[in-house]
């Protein structure tokens, strides 16, 4: 782990990530040294420090650190938190000096790949998300929303799991986006109240545009999704996976899959 350039471990408890979650984060993939959707993750970055009012953020550097830490790797996950940093009393961000950089990695996730063969099998989470207008769409470091998400799917037999908002709209897995197909037409849900708008996300929507496909973004129930054809989860890590189950439906279709797979094969061709 690297904190601000230098190899460590330990951060400062005054530091407002650890009093609150003050801060923003993006998850990225590493193969064979290079940074996949890097421009992406830096505009992720920059985008939650402006909605967050965190400013002196070296970016430069921190683009420098990634590159280093990520080039010797074959395969990895590379995690960048930035923090608003020391200073400030109480919520106050008056007296905060420079933000905090905090880079580590972790084993890239082996089991995606079995579940691009087998598919997806989702159960509907007991935990909705607040809507937030402020800060829907990034990921910032509040996420207890996801850590009780993730509790509730660990007890039960599901690889992933469906989140609703607190109006009953879908939003988003527990840490993946999603899309769905009816017929010809493919849907995802708005993240503008809710959830993360994810790199992968806006990577599959612009290929499809290019492509020229459709994508609606919409605000819907959970019973829409169960209508649907075939549903596809997504992220930077997956990049995407098939679902093969929501409670009693069963989705068999793949032509969505194979599309957006296809799209992923083509940025890691890059």
């Amino acid at each position: 782990m690297w904190i601000n350039g230098r190899e460590q471990a330990t951060l400062f408890a005054g530091d407002r990530a650890v009093q609150f979650g003050d801060g923003c984060f993006t998850t990225a993939a590493v193969n064979n040294g290079r940074i996949l959707q890097l421009s992406a993750h830096m505009q992720r970055l920059r985008e939650g420090c402006q909605r967050l009012l965190i400013g002196q953020v070296d970016w430069l550097q921190l683009g420098q650190e990634m590159q280093q830490l990520a080039e010797p790797q074959q395969q990895a996950v590379l995690k960048v938190i930035i923090s608003r940093g020391q200073g400030g009393r109480g919520y106050s961000m008056t007296g905060c000096g420079e933000a905090t950089r905090i880079l580590s990695l972790a084993p890239y996730p082996q089991h995606y790949q079995a579940l691009r063969s087998t598919g997806v099998k989702l159960t509907l989470s007991p935990i909705a998300l607040a809507r937030s207008r402020l800060l829907a769409g990034i990921k910032h470091l509040n996420r207890l929303e996801q850590v009780l998400i993730r509790a509730h799917l660990d007890q039960s037999d599901a690889d992933e799991a469906l989140v609703l908002d607190t109006e009953g709209r879908v939003v988003e897995c527990c840490a993946a986006n999603l899309f769905w197909r009816k017929g010809g037409q493919v849907f995802t849900p708005s993240v503008e109240q809710a959830g993360v708008d994810g790199t992968m996300r806006r990577y599959l929507m612009a290929q499809m545009m290019q492509s020229g496909q459709t994508c609606h973004v919409v605000s819907v129930g959970k019973d829409v999704v169960l209508d649907a054809d075939e549903v596809v989860i997504c992220n930077a890590l997956m990049p995407v996976l098939p679902v093969r189950e929501l409670d009693d439906k069963r989705y068999t279709g793949r032509s969505l899959f194979d599309l957006l797979y296809a799209s992923c094969n083509k940025m890691e061709a890059k």
